[in-house]
């Protein structure tokens, strides 16, 4: 193996050899979760934000007991704060299939508080061979169901080196980091197919974790616009970005990159939403365009530039993912894919945005309105960076 695929699987360096694939979020998503642990024949870790007892969630649990029953080792963890009310007979239910079932945990969390690290990362892993990495929970506002269509959001299904790399990540948060012999969860390394050995395409996994001092998550984004010399595209349902992004941001522009970010027009968490537009005017003095998406609540966690490269995950472009919770993102360094998705996100753009401008934000957006921005951008900073605390609010 040669020395830049060795330093892959600490996550700092590009594998090569890879074939992936964009999932769309709803039904695309869920059908291809299924088909995956439909397709176990050793293990499955599955690690998620929120996992929730209704329809969408009882799907998944069913297809993950029928996984079990034809002796398929299945590991899932749930964050504690978010995933809290799961029901007793339901983790009964599972566990009594055979399901391996455990909370992450914060250092302290009530129904309506945690202090603490969030395990924020949606990944799932299938026999060492195949993995999806993304933005999307197990419930029902992610799910496409009758009337009701889901959330707008992204992943990124994979095969190749990149799994194994993904796979020592998810047994590490499994064991608690804990340095004992424990259960090998990433079991034998299957010898590659032939199709992947011919398969060229570059992925690194990116973690943010404070506790663990990994913020490469962040510095993918530095990077990013640093790089660019074209055009940058970034989709964030929860953007607040701190003065490091902030600066790098402003930078690319003044050099004529041009900055377009994908934000949401409606959102589950108004007062966070409304500290973000308090940052517009910042956003318009430095000529970077913003464009709300309106069918939907936008969940969508993915950045590119000068079709190239392009980055896919659990992390916003907030403090929140940048220091306290658990994120993880897949980096694709390939010409092909970047194009193909930078497309995707013009086209969301055409049809589904609607651009707003210094002069159309400032016409309805009346001095009560600006003081509301304004109490709501530094009450989220406040609750950011002293407590690390976050109340009700389900996910970033």
């Amino acid at each position: 193996m040669k020395r830049s695929e060795r330093r892959g699987y600490s996550g700092s360096a590009y594998t090569s050899h890879n074939k992936i694939k964009l999932v769309h979020g709803g039904r695309p998503y869920f059908d291809q979760l299924l088909e995956m642990i439909g397709r176990a024949e050793e293990i499955i870790q599955l690690q998620v934000y929120i996992y929730d007892h209704d329809e969408t969630g009882r799907l998944i649990t069913e297809a993950l007991m029928a996984a079990a029953k034809r002796k398929v080792r299945v590991y899932l963890m749930a964050d504690g704060y978010a995933s809290q009310g799961l029901p007793k007979t339901f983790l009964r239910q599972m566990e009594e299939s055979g399901i391996h079932f455990r909370f992450f945990e914060p250092l302290f969390r009530s129904r309506n508080t945690y202090i603490g690290r969030r395990l924020h990362h949606k990944v799932v892993i299938v026999d060492n061979r195949f993995a999806m990495v993304g933005g999307i929970n197990i419930s029902n506002r992610y799910n496409d169901l009758p009337g009701d269509p889901a959330w707008l959001d992204f992943a990124l299904h994979m095969e190749g080196e990149v799994v194994q790399v993904l796979c020592r990540r998810c047994q590490k948060i499994w064991r608690g980091y804990l340095p004992a012999k424990q259960i090998n969860l990433c079991g034998h390394h299957h010898s590659m197919d032939d199709h992947l050995s011919k398969a060229d395409c570059e992925l690194r996994v990116r973690r943010n974790d404070w506790v663990m001092k990994r913020n490469q998550i962040s510095r993918s984004y530095t990077e990013m616009f640093l790089k660019a010399n074209d055009h940058i595209i970034m989709m964030s349902g929860y953007f607040l970005p701190g003065p490091v992004i902030r600066r790098h941001m402003k930078r690319a522009a003044a050099r004529g990159v041009k900055v377009k970010l994908i934000l949401a027009g409606i959102s589950d968490v108004m007062v966070a939403k409304n500290a973000e537009r308090y940052m517009y005017g910042w956003l318009f003095r430095n000529q970077i365009e913003v464009y709300e998406y309106k069918p939907n609540v936008l969940h969508g966690k993915v950045a590119g530039y000068d079709n190239q490269w392009a980055t896919i995950g659990s992390y916003n472009v907030n403090i929140i993912s940048a220091y306290a919770s658990i994120e993880l993102n897949i980096d694709i360094n390939n010409r092909a894919f970047a194009t193909m998705l930078n497309g995707e996100l013009e086209k969301i753009i055409r049809k589904d945005c609607v651009q707003v401008t210094k002069e159309n934000f400032k016409s309805h957006n009346g001095l009560l309105n600006q003081l509301w921005e304004l109490t709501c951008y530094w009450f989220v900073r406040l609750l950011f960076y002293l407590f690390t605390i976050n109340f009700k609010q389900r996910d970033n």
